[in-house]
């Protein structure tokens, strides 16, 4: 089914995305994914969407951490809030001079704004009782067991590729700086915002933040930025072209479109990876619940046809 190529859309690119290979994870490695993801999304732009972007940070937190605890001995360590608005600053600077560089190679009078955004948590959430959110690179097992006796870190194995540091992610109930984000958007400018899923922080006493030592999913945070913008679609960008049932066996069979009843069922029959394609689909559906047109999920070079309606897994809503 073919859409009208206009309209507004939160677009979520993740952090592993960024990062192709093992062997390619330098900045400038990671730069040059940007740039063609950046590619992809000024195609939608110039087909006549207001685009929005949010990105994930998974790997390039867990360096950032990973590094503050080789450098303990000599320097203080980082906290995961700190982490993240670290990466937020340094992704949000990829991106935007990417964006800025296409805009202007392609004669579009454009720019692109990185905003460091705070999302609340709450310190009470379920969450916090069972950390399921991966962060930093891979290890095999014996070395992510060592770490984890010399850090006191949670780690899960990931049946795909390894084991992983994880942490709680409590649920985004609201971001901070969403009025300045509309604004933004209103002047024009492509928006970069809720990186990492956002700094987590509560709302204590007297409405004072605090930050806390967690990671916000990403997905989630998206599908709340675009229902508080009121976004016509949110896409979800990952790194394959569709959603997928019997994912990597013989019967697998990719999935052109999906109702909210049936991407429940899906759910439901555990079809869906809970560490990866799960919260990205549970995230579109809740965007559809809270009255948005369309979710997508696609990979980055299928961005601009996921939002034409000729690629990807579309997700329809029932209003």
């Amino acid at each position: 089914m073919n859409y009208d190529s206009q309209g507004s859309v939160v677009i979520g690119v993740g952090g592993n995305s960024l990062i192709i290979a093992e062997d390619r994870q330098s900045i400038a490695h990671q730069y040059e994914a940007v740039e063609n993801t950046v590619s992809n999304i000024v195609d939608a732009d110039q087909q006549g969407w207001n685009v929005v972007l949010t990105h994930g940070n998974g790997p390039q937190v867990g360096f950032v951490l990973e590094r503050s605890e080789i450098a303990a001995p000599e320097v203080i360590t980082i906290p995961i809030d700190y982490a993240v608005a670290d990466i937020q600053g340094a992704v949000g600077y990829m991106f935007s001079r990417a964006f800025d560089n296409e805009y202007c190679a392609r004669g579009m009078d454009k720019s692109a704004v990185a905003v460091i955004t705070r999302v609340i948590v709450d310190t009470t959430d379920t969450a916090f009782d069972n950390p399921s959110k991966p962060i930093g690179p891979f290890y095999d097992e014996a070395k992510a067991k060592k770490r984890a006796k010399k850090f006191g870190w949670s780690i899960k194995k990931d049946p795909d590729h390894g084991w992983r540091r994880v942490v709680a992610s409590p649920k985004p109930l609201k971001i901070v700086e969403l009025a300045q984000i509309s604004n933004l958007i209103k002047k024009n400018h492509t928006v970069i915002a809720c990186g990492g899923g956002g700094i987590p922080v509560s709302s204590g006493t007297n409405d004072q933040l605090e930050g806390v030592e967690v990671v916000i999913d990403k997905d989630f945070s998206s599908s709340l930025l675009a229902s508080e913008l009121d976004a016509d679609v949110l896409l979800l960008s990952t790194d394959v072209p569709n959603v997928a049932i019997n994912f990597g066996k013989p019967n697998q069979v990719w999935l052109e479109q999906l109702s909210i009843e049936k991407a429940q069922s899906l759910l439901d029959a555990n079809q869906l990876n809970a560490g990866s394609m799960g919260p990205k689909v549970e995230a579109i559906m809740q965007f559809l619940k809270n009255g948005g047109k369309r979710g997508v999920i696609t990979n980055p070079e299928n961005i601009a046809a996921g939002l034409a309606g000729v690629a990807g897994t579309q997700f329809i809503a029932n209003h």
